[in-house]
């Protein structure tokens, strides 16, 4: 078994989704679930099919958010493993729930706009993801000023009262 490191390419701002699904119709579903859940939302999706033509298979919105998965998605080539890119202005938060009760989908390493590494295994059948560095290591424990700067940054982007 050989391990690699394969690094998410993508813009700061732009937010991600990577996960692993068990079948070629989540490609559908998924994307039947984001235009349902959030009306106009700009995305790019591209799913590594594990048998038959094994195609990355792919849908979208967005040509850019679809570039983009499909470059990330041929980078990693793990089976069954699924990348959705969500265009500027559009975050996890509003759609990871929709995403995770796809019947399709079994796992979500990591749904972030961090800098992020996927550590992917690979054998003489294939290549399968082992888990992420999803941003940085910790550098202390927050005070109180962090505590408040927090709490202020939640009611500022409209998550708390």
């Amino acid at each position: 078994m050989q391990m690699s490191i394969v690094p998410i390419e993508k813009p700061e701002a732009i937010n991600f989704i990577l996960g692993q699904s068990h079948f070629i119709k989540t490609v559908e579903d998924i994307h039947e679930a984001l235009v349902t859940a959030v009306p106009n939302i700009k995305f790019g999706l591209a799913f590594c099919e594990a048998s038959g033509e094994r195609l990355v298979r792919w849908t979208g919105t967005d040509q850019e958010m679809i570039d983009l998965a499909i470059q990330n998605a041929r980078a990693i080539g793990a089976g069954h493993s699924f990348i959705l890119f969500l265009g500027e202005g559009y975050f996890p938060i509003n759609v990871l729930h929709v995403v995770q009760r796809v019947p399709e989908v079994v796992h979500t390493f990591c749904a972030t706009a961090n800098p992020t590494q996927v550590i992917v295994a690979e054998t003489d059948m294939g290549r399968g993801i082992m888990g992420v560095i999803d941003g940085e290591t910790p550098r202390g424990v927050e005070d109180d000023a962090g505590i408040s700067w927090r709490k202020g940054l939640l009611r500022r982007f409209g998550y708390k009262l």
